[in-house]
């Protein structure tokens, strides 16, 4: 078996819990892997102010990436942007628009800093979760969306996110990546902007073989993941589209199921 020199890291759901926490076993394990020279890299759809806080609580010392691959990010030493992949302007305003026809509340990120139009005890709740500010802009129709890091739709309705994933996924193929990030969520985002695509470019930068590579995660973006790593885990509370692709479906967040992961496929030295 080759030995492992990256492992890729989704967050919510993957190594941090439903109170947005990981435990002391998550955190010391990590610690032990930075320490033993593994590369350990957080890959999310959070925006990167939110992500670089959990690097630095989580003591990691690699680049990380955010909005589901659209940003690469050396959080470690000056705020370098490795790599970016941007919304084109005009298929935003598009995608606003189909969601204000449909009544869908959504927020919009442009050079990380999170915007919505109106108030709302959705975006009050994301925020308050994640330790997050926000900017109430009005109508953003007429603002300049360069810049623009990707559209997240929100509803408590799954069935309904389910449907405009869907949907979306099929109207803008092959012009933008659409994916639904947790049943409550479906982001917008660059064609590009992956997180597969992200993984590539760092394993690139470091000359780090796929077969090299393990990934973690729980939800459907993190299949592109998943497919850029040799080693691909589920967690135990995965969607079964990502279970079907894992070569080893791990224990729950909540019983530590990266540490397990870990266990098996890196050493059990690393599993306290």
């Amino acid at each position: 078996m080759n030995k492992i020199k990256m492992l890729v890291l989704d967050i919510d759901g993957t190594i941090f819990k439903k109170d947005y926490t990981a435990t002391d076993r998550v955190k010391n394990t990590l610690k032990k892997l930075c320490d033993n020279g593994v590369k350990v890299v957080l890959c999310t759809g959070r925006m990167y102010a939110a992500t670089k806080s959990i690097a630095e609580e989580l003591s990691l010392n690699t680049p990380v990436i955010c909005y589901q691959g659209g940003l690469v990010k050396n959080f470690c030493s000056d705020d370098t942007t490795l790599w970016e992949r941007t919304m084109n302007p005009a298929l935003a305003l598009d995608v606003i628009r189909e969601l204000k026809k449909r009544k869908i509340f959504f927020n919009i990120y442009i050079n990380d800093e999170l915007m919505v139009e109106e108030d709302s005890p959705l975006i009050r709740q994301y925020v308050d979760a994640r330790n997050l500010s926000y900017k109430i802009i009005g109508n953003c129709e007429n603002i300049d969306f360069t810049g623009l890091n990707k559209i997240l739709a929100i509803d408590d309705d799954t069935e309904l996110i389910e449907n405009l994933q869907k949907e979306m996924a099929e109207k803008y193929k092959g012009k933008l990546y659409v994916i639904r990030s947790t049943p409550r969520f479906c982001e917008f985002s660059n064609p590009d902007a992956t997180k597969g695509n992200a993984v590539r470019f760092l394993a690139e930068l470091w000359n780090i073989k796929q077969e090299e590579i393990m990934a973690c995660g729980d939800q459907d973006n993190d299949i592109e993941m998943l497919l850029a790593a040799g080693v691909k885990v589920a967690m135990g509370n995965a969607t079964e589209d990502l279970k079907k692709i894992a070569d080893y479906v791990t224990d729950t967040v909540d019983n530590d199921g990266v540490v397990c992961a870990v266990a098996k496929y890196i050493g059990e030295e690393y599993a306290f």
